[in-house]
Order: structure tokens, then sequence, then C-alpha cells
């Protein structure tokens, strides 16, 4: 169930609703831990891809939750820190690159105060994926990304695309609701996109809404010049109930009109 709220009370409120699924994703056949363990990878193609080589590279991770990701570029070479403000998160990262092996650092913080709880710059700052929703100010975030970079460092950030949330839940292939609606949403839903049945008793969250304008409007505005705008005609979860499978990817059926349901940008910091 979705309510408008004008309470400042979201990064408590969000806070305490990741601590009590971080177990749960842990757990999950979603993230495969137990595969990254062996070797496996977890980033996806095309970020790899638009990233290149990070070998010898300092490379940030914001809103890194229990650091798959973060520990993915470590293991293609970079020298990785990630941060969360959740703490069993981040103990869970901890973990994860103990038994794997991996040099990481990782450090609790809310995002907005990473400059001061990380005390270093980096080569490459990189996020998404379900993290700007969770922000109520983009500038700030902006700002807070570009403080982090070396001259000549670049942002990269890739996420699920806000056009895709103005679509019907069924189909994904109806306008439903409204692009420009900026207003905080009050959810309160049981389980997780890992297990919609998790039995869960902190459930209350707090979003905010941005759309594509906002967020190149924000990193322009920092200070970092815009490399490249990509927009992308899958997503990595069941956003939609008719979505196809394959492989990492979900796709709306074969012959249906397609819409962009991923974005990612590059921008540097001159």
């Amino acid at each position: 169930m979705i309510t408008r709220v004008t309470s400042d009370e979201y990064l408590d409120v969000n806070r305490e609703l990741w601590d009590e699924r971080v177990p749960i994703h842990v757990r999950s056949d979603f993230y495969d831990v137990a595969g990254f363990r062996a070797g496996e990878d977890a980033l996806r193609d095309f970020e790899t891809a638009e990233v290149g080589d990070v070998s010898r590279r300092t490379l940030a991770h914001l809103q890194c939750h229990f650091g798959l990701d973060t520990l993915s570029w470590a293991r293609r070479g970079a020298t990785v820190t990630g941060l969360d403000f959740s703490e069993p998160a981040i103990e869970a990262a901890r973990g994860i690159a103990a038994e794997t092996g991996l040099d990481a650092r990782f450090v609790v913080s809310d995002v907005y105060a990473a400059r001061q709880a990380l005390g270093a710059t980096y080569d490459i700052v990189y996020t998404g994926l379900g993290a700007l929703c969770w922000l109520p100010d983009l500038r700030r975030w902006a700002e807070t990304v570009a403080a982090l970079l070396n001259p000549g460092g670049f942002l990269y950030l890739s996420e699920f695309h806000p056009f895709a949330d103005t679509l019907d839940d069924e189909t994904g292939t109806t306008v439903t609701y409204d692009y420009f609606d900026r207003a905080p949403q009050e959810w309160n839903e049981s389980g997780t996109y890992t297990d919609r049945d998790a039995k869960t008793s902190k459930n209350r969250s707090i979003s905010f809404q941005h759309g594509i304008g906002d967020v190149v409007s924000a990193v322009i505005a920092a200070g970092l010049r815009l490399e490249f705008l990509h927009e992308h005609d899958h997503t990595l979860f069941a956003r939609h109930a008719n979505l196809e499978k394959n492989g990492q990817r979900y796709r709306l059926p074969e012959g249906s009109p397609r819409v962009p349901m991923m974005y990612s940008l590059r921008a540097t910091r001159p």
C-alpha cells in the first residue's frame, strides 16, 4: 500500500527495513552467495563493458548493500571501498570478503556523509541498482559523488529506469502512474524482492521518484561532465508480471513494443 508522506523520518525507517532484510537476501537464490564464493561474478555484462578495466584503480561503491558488486570489482583488480547505512549489511560484506580472501574496506555511513566517513578520494564512484529511490536530494548526492572523485575520475551509475515505474504492474504496457510525481511515497509491504513470502516485521519504507532529467541535471550541476547516457530494454527482476527471463535479464514478450527499463551513465570530474 502506498500513501503520501511529508516526514523526514526516511533514514531511520528505511534503515530498519534494510537491516531486517539483509539475512534474507544473503540466503537467497537471487543473490547466490554460494556461487559468488565459488568464483562467479555478480556484475552485469553491460556494466563491465561500460566501466572498462579497473585494475590498479581505486573504486568506491555507494549504497553497496552487502557488497557482492563491490567485491566483484575487487576480483577484477580494483582497490575497493563499500559504503552502506546498514550495519548488518556491512557486517555481512566483511564476512564474505574474509571468506573469499578479497581485499576490501567496508564502512557504515549514510551516503550524504560519505566524504567524511571515507576520508579519501577515488578514481571511480560506482552506484545504482535501486539506490537513488532511497535518496530525497539528488543535488546533494551528486555533490557528494563529485567530492569523492579524483580529477579525471568518473561516476558510473547503473539504475532502474523511472519510466518503467509509470507502467501497470501486470503487463508493463500501459502508463498508469505519474512520471512527474515527486512527492515522497510511503509503502507498507511485507516480504522482499528476493522472497515475497518472507516473514518480516519492519515493512514501512519511504521512497522518492526521480526522473532522468533530475539525475542528469544534478550530475551536471555538481561539475561533472556527462560522457554518455544509455537506456536499456531489460531489467534484472520480474518488475512486471509478464516479463520473460533470459539469463540475468527480464524483457517484455517478443513482439511487444520495447520500453526503457534500465539506464546507465558515466560522468567525469574534469
